[in-house]
């Protein structure tokens, strides 16, 4: 598999080893018909046998190659092709064709030990908006881990494997099973753990032992097999956080320990609310995870809090068989005066807020996410810092707006947020880049349908001479092959014209005359005359073609001096 000419599907090539993991081993490749760089995921010889796994498997990447968000790898291809295995048998195995991502995974960043608060928290929250994002598809990941979380040079977060895990799950029957492909019990929810069945918030328990992971830099549940930790992730209660690494703030012990209820119904019930508590977290704000009755109940006491002595002689008084109640109901005359009251009052608001309250009323904390479609990526984070909101830049393709320019934000302009909201802003990096194609020797119909295939303009047809080409076969273009331009970039064609400027040999040396036609790519006919004068180098007397345009290959009949 190492060797870079071999080719999946008659159209990958398979580079370097990038990466290797329980599953699947990682190439670097390139898809020859659109000229980009991938990687290329094949998966291990213990997978391929079951044809169940393979067709589950071919059915979740078309799933996820339906997924397009700046925060998740995107997915082109699946399928499964002949290849040799380690120990020389050859069998189908199969393989998925992805983005191919600069940069390091969460897992490798983590060996160096763990992350400041604050980054984990940047991570975290574009790895929540990958799984709002999926979620909303309907698509679960079930396998979230560092491994699965790259990191780019510019720092963007991309979460990628959606529905591989899906596709294993579904065909190994235990826990045992399962780890052994996946590679790792330590990320597994309690349902997972029992074998039950999943949802969106099974990734929400694997993205609270990450967080705990980055802030720690161990997980929580450790053991020396996979059914021991899961036992452990059903059973025993995860320690805060902080009793790890006393640098984590009380916020995030409170948020990471939200996210690993046992009860699912007890954790975050979505990822946009994981994230909104981890945003609040990255503040210092520690986050109040009580319901409305135990609110109420820190407001005016439980039952078993001690009461002031003012609270004790008022429930005395209250639940005391003298007090004699000397009305049970007002007078209906204090009835109907409350009620007018009422009515007056309502009136009086009503007519305030149609005629004389302000049209829009903004709290002094709120911020409204201004319109900075169109500005540069430094004047938009200046507008928004100014407005005490945090900004998060992604870079994102697109035709219609300049390089360098915000195409949009999230949230979109006019929403009202809370101060230190994060605001992500979507920066284009122009048109994607395409090189383009070698188109040399092709015909020139092939070479306009590679061309459009990789999104570039056919231009100008330019017909020239070249003895070397048939008609029709195109001799080089502008831009030249190789060069990196913008989609939509228009390219000329220089194409051979079939014909050869033949020229005036008559006079010239016999060797010298039939070279140069030669080279023309000309059919040369030698005919001595014998009757003209003995001169050195045999001069030609005659040609049968005239000076001029003539088509390739034609004959040529000189005549040349050898009395």
């Amino acid at each position: 598999m190492t060797d870079p000419q071999r080719v999946l599907a008659g159209r990958y090539i398979v580079g370097e080893l990038i990466g290797h993991g329980g599953m699947s081993t990682v190439f670097r490749g390139t898809d020859m018909k659109l000229g980009r760089p991938v990687a290329i995921k094949i998966l291990k010889a213990a997978l391929a046998n079951d044809t169940a796994f393979r067709d589950r498997f071919r059915q979740e990447a078309q799933s996820a190659s339906r997924m397009a968000h700046p925060t998740i790898v995107r997915v082109y291809d699946a399928g499964d092709d002949l290849m040799q295995t380690p120990d020389g048998t050859q069998m189908q195995l199969p393989f998925i064709v992805m983005e191919f991502i600069e940069g390091q995974n969460l897992k490798e960043v983590l060996a160096s030990g763990p992350l400041a608060g604050d980054e984990a928290c940047r991570i975290m929250e574009s790895v929540l908006t990958a799984l709002e994002y999926s979620h909303r598809a309907g698509v679960v990941h079930r396998d979230i881990k560092p491994a699965n979380i790259m990191i780019t040079p510019t720092g963007q977060i991309k979460v990628m494997d959606f529905g591989i895990a899906r596709a294993i799950s579904d065909t190994s029957s235990t826990v045992a099973q399962t780890t052994a492909i996946l590679g790792t019990a330590a990320y597994f929810s309690p349902e997972q753990a029992k074998g039950e069945t999943v949802d969106a918030r099974t990734d929400l328990y694997s993205a609270g032992i990450v967080l705990f992971e980055m802030l720690t830099g161990k997980v929580p549940f450790r053991g020396d097999t996979a059914v021991a930790v899961a036992y452990q992730h059903v059973s025993e209660p995860p320690v805060a956080p902080s009793t790890r690494n006393p640098d984590v703030s009380e916020a995030l012990d409170r948020v990471v320990l939200k996210a690993l209820a046992k009860d699912r119904t007890k954790r975050y019930q979505s990822a946009a609310e994981f994230r909104d508590y981890v945003k609040l977290a990255a503040t210092g704000t520690v986050p109040d995870f009580r319901s409305a009755n135990e609110l109420e109940e820190s407001i005016f006491g439980t039952t078993n809090a001690p009461l002031s002595e003012s609270e004790m002689a008022l429930k005395q008084l209250s639940e005391s068989p003298t007090v004699v109640r000397t009305q049970n109901r007002p007078p209906v005359m204090w009835t109907w005066a409350a009620i007018l009251s009422i009515g007056v009052i309502i009136v009086a608001v009503t007519f305030w807020l149609l005629t004389l309250a302000p049209q829009s009323i903004v709290p002094d904390a709120t911020r409204i996410v201004p319109s900075l479609t169109g500005a540069t990526q430094e004047s938009a984070t200046d507008t928004l810092s100014k407005l005490d909101l945090i900004v998060q830049p992604f870079q994102e393709e697109n035709a219609d707006i300049p390089e360098g320019q915000v195409i949009r934000t999230d949230p979109e302009t006019g929403t009202k947020v809370a101060p230190e909201t994060v605001i992500s802003i979507y920066v284009s990096t122009g048109p994607k880049h395409v090189s383009v194609p070698t188109v040399q020797w092709l015909n020139v119909d092939d070479a306009k349908q590679q061309l459009t295939e990789l999104g570039l303009k056919v231009g100008t047809i330019d017909s020239v001479e070249d003895p070397s080409l048939p008609e029709n076969s195109v001799i080089g273009s502008t831009p030249a092959a190789g060069e990196s331009v913008p989609k939509g970039t228009t390219v000329d064609l220089h194409v051979s014209n079939g014909q050869v400027s033949v020229p005036n040999v008559v006079g010239q040396g016999m060797t010298v005359a039939r070279d140069v036609l030669q080279g023309l790519q000309l059919d040369v006919q030698l005919v001595p005359n014998g009757g003209c004068a003995r001169v050195e180098g045999n001069p030609i007397v005659e040609q049968s073609l005239a000076e001029g345009r003539h088509p390739q290959g034609s004959v040529i009949t000189i005549t040349y001096c050898n009395a």
